[in-house]
């Protein structure tokens, strides 16, 4: 297995007591059971784990309190099957198409989201997709030289030249019109779902994210934040360091859902408002694969978001 396909982000796990004794490769296949211990196996031969920050071998005993960092390719599957699911179409040509992603679909099949998904809904549309990044994950470009279009639109995003500006309804008024985040982040060192500002960390990346306060409120901020650097949960990591996490965001804010009752205590009305992180991919400037001009696709607020912004603009009912 070539080091390249160790892709996922890196998992720390660290060995308790009654894990003490096992070999690394059963240690690794209990945390992960959809990986085989053969699969485990190849990818500790392909170093894309670490004991204490050095490598080891499958049969290597493990323990009590060594730290283990694994990275681990993603599991074969089969490519999306076409859906007939409709899509928002903000642009198309010969060359791409630039799809507004409701918010909770899942863009490739995964464990547990194997239909419904943008891949299933872009291949019904398309008929064809460039599989540059293989079968299982298409791009969203088609038609003529489409696997051309696909890596000059993938450089575009590696080499960071794309433009992108988020929209986010963040807790607190934010007391600064505009500011800098230059935090690092790396994994978080007891949450394996969640990133966290780790200075010195085998995991840590440099990270900026650029914001602009858009409108205040009582007690929550609307701000446009403009990421300079394309980490993991970045947005969501940076602003709940800042103290204002993104409002409804279940890993950073430790809330799923608002109901307009919670927004205004002094109503009945205990409807859902809203049960998703609120935060809007706004806009994105990229360069046409083909021309060269550079392009700017701009995406409407959801509904849903547009009436948590109109309850909070309104001025709570008297008790």
């Amino acid at each position: 297995m070539p080091a390249e396909l160790l892709t996922s982000e890196p998992q720390r796990l660290i060995v308790d007591a009654a894990q003490a004794g096992l070999r690394l490769d059963q240690f690794l296949a209990k945390q992960f059971p959809t990986y085989s211990r053969v699969l485990m196996r190849r990818v500790i031969s392909a170093h894309g784990v670490q004991v204490d920050g050095r490598g080891a071998k499958p049969s290597y005993l493990l323990r009590t309190g060594q730290e283990i960092i694994v990275s681990l390719p993603e599991l074969p599957r089969s490519a999306p099957q076409p859906e007939a699911i409709p899509l928002e179409i903000l642009y198309e040509d010969d060359d791409m198409l630039v799809v507004n992603k409701p918010p909770k679909m899942v863009v490739h099949p995964a464990r547990g989201h194997w239909s419904g998904t943008l891949a299933s809904a872009l291949q019904f549309y398309c008929q064809a997709l460039s599989t540059i990044g293989g079968q299982c994950r298409p791009g969203i470009v088609h038609r003529l030289d489409r696997d051309q279009a696909h890596l000059q639109l993938a450089h575009q995003f590696q080499n960071r030249t794309t433009r992108k500006v988020y929209l986010a309804l963040v807790h607190g008024v934010v007391d600064r019109d505009s500011d800098l985040i230059d935090l690092p982040i790396g994994m978080h060192p007891s949450h394996r779902e969640k990133m966290a500002i780790r200075p010195h960390h085998a995991s840590t990346r440099e990270a900026q994210t650029f914001y602009e306060v858009q409108q205040r409120f009582a007690g929550f901020t609307l701000v446009k934040a403009l990421p300079r650097t394309g980490r993991t949960h970045q947005i969501r990591v940076h602003l709940e360091a800042l103290g204002h996490p993104v409002f409804c965001d279940t890993l950073y804010s430790h809330r799923s859902s608002w109901t307009y009752h919670d927004l205004h205590p002094a109503t009945a009305d205990n409807r859902l408002l809203l049960n998703r992180q609120a935060l809007h991919a706004a806009e994105i400037s990229i360069e046409h694969p083909r021309t060269g001009q550079q392009l700017t696709f701009r995406a409407p607020l959801p509904a849903d978001l547009t009436e948590v912004i109109r309850v909070l603009s309104q001025p709570a009912a008297p008790a």
